[in-house]
């Protein structure tokens, strides 16, 4: 537990990994596959559910409208995952 009693140093957290743009990239297309389900009413803000990709942004998916679904949070979440923590 490396911030035990020390402030987490998120400005540092940002310049090094979530304001990389491979990371803001990825975290675009998590939210316009986000807002394409929202504008048809499958999803609301705070309701427990995930859009899920059927093939993986890592593997080379898209987020069109036929490669996403809905999935409740614990059932997206639970895939089996390598040591890189992508889905296997």
């Amino acid at each position: 537990m490396p911030y035990v009693n020390k402030p987490r140093p998120y400005k540092k957290e940002y310049e090094q990994y979530d304001g990389t743009p491979s990371v803001k990239k990825k975290r675009a297309a998590r939210n316009k596959a986000r807002r394409i389900m929202e504008s048809e009413g499958l999803v609301k803000k705070g309701d427990g559910k995930d859009v899920d990709h059927k093939q993986a942004l890592s593997k080379g998916g898209t987020s069109t409208r036929s490669n996403l679904r809905v999935k409740s949070a614990s059932d997206n979440r639970s895939y089996p995952r390598k040591s890189d923590h992508t889905p296997k």
